[in-house]
């Protein structure tokens, strides 16, 4: 089953937490440029993210790369926090082929990956058919690209 996840980290060695996380993914199809964003919400003060997204080949269940998610985010030393807060990683399931998923801790398609350029500009660099014109760039600056070695 083809599945996107996002990956942002703002605290720490980000490259080195994005690295690590595409590293831990089983299924690794592409990989999207990195793009680095201003937070959105959350406290003041804090440090810009990177971004990127990761398509996967994969036979995991939503519920499987949602506890994958949370493993790979506790291995880069994320805690419970302030929602929006900084983080190490932060490791979102966007979409996962066309299923539905709507429970209280999961739901997929992720229910706001449409209204966020840090989602919808390298997900459409990954898969334009699934990102509806015009993407906005305008709230993105390019970083580079992770290397996958």
């Amino acid at each position: 089953m083809r599945a996107f996840l996002a990956l942002g980290s703002n605290l720490g060695d980000r490259w080195a937490h994005l690295r690590r996380a595409v590293a831990g993914l089983p299924g690794v199809v592409a990989v999207s440029p990195v793009y680095e964003t201003d937070p959105v919400g959350g406290p003041p003060g804090q440090g810009p993210y990177l971004n990127a997204v990761v398509e996967l080949a994969t036979d995991l269940t939503p519920r499987g790369l949602l506890e994958l998610a949370k493993r790979l985010e506790a291995e880069a030393g994320r805690t419970p926090g302030e929602r929006w807060g900084p983080r190490p990683l932060d490791v979102d399931v966007l979409l996962v082929g066309d299923l539905v998923v709507d429970e209280p801790d999961l739901q997929v398609p992720h229910p706001r990956w449409r209204q966020r350029p840090f989602v919808t500009v390298p997900l459409a660099d990954l898969a334009p058919d699934l990102v509806a014109p015009p993407v906005d760039r305008s709230a993105v600056r390019p970083a580079g690209a992770l290397d996958r070695d």
